[in-house]
């Protein structure tokens, strides 16, 4: 890890209209922050009896440092939030899921519908010999059955693993094994691109390395349907027509395991992060609801995978448990053109929109004119998740898709973190690079390795302070790696990414503490060299590594994407070295410019700078089962 350095800001602000903050579920961040640090327990116990529970807690919070509990003794079920409440409700025929296939099929489940699958599949599990605390791993395409897949390991208490459907046998055995899955869930086939994916026959491939799984449930997609082998292998609408109609909510401790999900460190396997029932309840419902203000007739859209930590907590968990509609789509953005995300916005009057900046970028790639062609009015909030939302990409999206009215929450948090942690709240001032300031809730800051504060303007590691009800538990089967994060700097949980504060408190993510290039004795933050090559016109995407250099320890590289039309020839690439020389300086400047047609990203959209830097010197890679392709 680096020193702490120096960092040039450039602020603009936008102010919303004032109506934003007028009706916001969080009317006044700065009052609901400083009731938040008057009293935290008070502040989630308020939360936490918005849901509701099947017995009380003793006490909000038991802090053994480095270990947390949260509402301790309380007993419920995350399902019951996301389904039974509202079926008693106005809310029971009103869409839970829209889901819209690449080529367009169609189908809609209401609360009710939901409800009703969910405890089929439950009770087809159970069937299957699956019981509380019995893990599950779910291998699918993003389809409504995967969703109710997720709900119905939770409504018995098995504790699931979601694997995405994009990961090769290798990385779907290690996860499998890991967890000591009982069942697999998958389907024959997931779409992309107009291509079927044989997910089947990658799981068999997995499960020849895998003998701790004793059924698999197959979701048949295909036509003519695959043959099954009977001794293992049972058909999902099988299982449905033969499953009992009503199902009971397990009763949950809050602190009981809710499921497993596999995140790639920089070196090593990949880490199992452990996330328990009732805290990660409460997190998710309070930061889906007051985060993207989320109203009774919003329809909300995140484009993640149900595989990855976004998908877990903002496309299944938070919006249902508020009850909104959420949208999921099978596809890619630019798929079968460009406009494709901007039509189903438009189709089905989606209102709150959840994407990645890796997104962003390639559409701004693509210029404004396929958004042009649609009507996005009814956009009301955009959001920006995984890699930190550049300023030029911030301006297009505020720009192009909101037409200058719709508030941009960028948030920053992690798979370890479970909710958002740091986000500019609907109706305060945004300011462009900036994620934001942390979440009411969340105690955030930036400091140098010995955990003390540094000043505004200046560069230090990005920590959590207190512990939080939605924080993973532990790394599974490796309480070593979990500690890691709470031992590295003195007394905080340390994210591992560098950050600056200005004078007003906004926090500026400027990307992994490992991605720091040091050339010439000066901290270079890759992040700011990318932002720099992203703000000129011909390019789409940016990425730099540190090679090393007898003269200078490193100098710098860059792989970049270019807009559609841009010519790498006719002296781009001194135009480029100039363009980041006169935005930072000289010893930012890229020693070397290599153009790609893409670069290396994972399935959640953030490039994978280890991967080009280990392409470069000829080194191992470590861990690519969630790189995209």
């Amino acid at each position: 890890m680096a020193e702490t350095f120096a960092v040039k800001l450039e602020e603009k602000r936008y102010l919303p209209d004032p109506r934003c903050k007028a009706t916001a579920w969080t009317p006044d961040y700065a009052q609901a922050y400083q009731e938040f640090m008057r009293d935290p327990e008070a502040f989630w116990d308020r939360v936490a009896r918005e849901l509701d529970w099947f017995e009380p807690w003793d006490q909000i919070r038991e802090w053994n440092y480095p270990y947390a509990k949260w509402f301790v003794n309380g007993k419920l079920n995350i399902t019951y939030n996301c389904l039974d409440r509202h079926v008693t409700s106005d809310r029971k025929d009103k869409p839970a899921i829209v889901w819209r296939s690449e080529e367009g099929e169609e189908r809609v489940f209401s609360y009710e519908g939901l409800y009703r699958e969910v405890m089929r599949f439950a009770n087809g599990l159970a069937h299957l010999g699956v019981g509380k605390g019995d893990r599950v791993c779910i291998y699918m395409p993003l389809v409504p059955e995967q969703v109710v897949a997720m709900l119905a390991c939770a409504r018995i208490g098995a504790v699931h693993s979601v694997v995405f459907g994009g990961f090769g046998p290798d990385a779907l055995a290690m996860r499998i094994n890991d967890a000591k899955a009982k069942v697999l869930i998958t389907a024959d086939a997931g779409y992309r691109r107009g291509k079927a994916i044989p997910l089947l026959g990658i799981a068999r491939e997995a499960l020849g390395h895998a003998s701790c799984v004793e059924r698999v449930v197959v979701l048949r997609r295909e036509t003519p349907a695959v043959d099954l082998d009977p001794a293992r292998e049972v058909a999902y609408s099988d299982l449905m027509a033969h499953a009992a109609p009503d199902c009971p909510a397990e009763a949950m401790d809050a602190e009981d395991p809710l499921f497993i999900l596999y995140t790639s460190g920089s070196t090593g396997a990949p880490k199992g992060i452990v996330h328990t029932c009732g805290g990660y309840a409460v997190g998710t419902y309070y930061t889906t609801r007051h985060v993207f203000d989320v109203k009774e007739n919003d329809v909300y859209w995140c484009t993640a995978d149900t595989g990855w930590i976004t998908g877990h907590s903002y496309i299944v968990y938070g919006p249902l448990s508020v009850g909104t509609t959420v949208v999921l789509v099978e596809g890619t953005p630019d798929y079968p053109d460009p406009g494709a995300y901007w039509r189903l916005v438009q189709d089905l009057g989606v209102t709150i929109f959840y994407t990645a900046p890796t997104a962003i970028r390639m559409f701004m790639r693509y210029g404004d004119e396929w958004p042009a062609k649609y009507d996005l009015s009814g956009l009301r909030v955009l959001g920006s998740v995984g890699e930190p939302l550049n300023p030029e990409a911030f301006e297009w999206y505020y720009r192009a898709i909101g037409g200058g009215r719709c508030p941009i929450v960028d948030t920053w948090w992690q798979t370890e973190t479970g909710m958002h942690m740091v986000t500019t709240m609907i109706g305060e001032a945004m300011k462009p690079g900036f994620a934001g300031k942390p979440v009411p809730g969340a105690v955030v800051d930036v400091v140098d390795r010995t955990g003390n504060p540094v000043p505004p303007g200046t560069g230090g590691f990005l920590v959590i302070r207190e512990p939080w009800p939605a924080m993973l538990r532990t790394v599974h089967g490796n309480d070593e790696r979990y500690c890691v994060y709470w031992n590295t700097i003195p007394g905080c949980y340390t994210a591992g990414d560098l950050a600056v504060k200005d004078e007003d408190g906004y926090i500026m993510v400027i990307g992994r503490a490992d991605d720091l290039i040091v050339v010439s004795g000066h901290n270079i933050g890759t992040a700011e060299v990318e932002s720099a090559l992203v703000s000129h016109d011909a390019v789409a995407e940016a990425a730099v590594i540190g090679k090393p250099d007898p003269l200078k320890g490193n100098v710098i590289k860059a792989f970049v994407t270019l807009r559609m039309g841009a010519d790498p020839g006719d002296g781009l690439s001194d135009d480029l070295a100039h363009h980041v020389r006169k935005s930072l300086g000289p010893v930012a400047v890229p020693a070397e410019i290599e153009y790609m047609d893409r670069l290396p990203k994972t399935r959640s959209g953030k490039i994978m700078r280890r991967v080009l830097k280990a392409r470069e010197l000829g080194m191992d890679p470590g861990d690519i089962s969630t790189l995209e392709e």
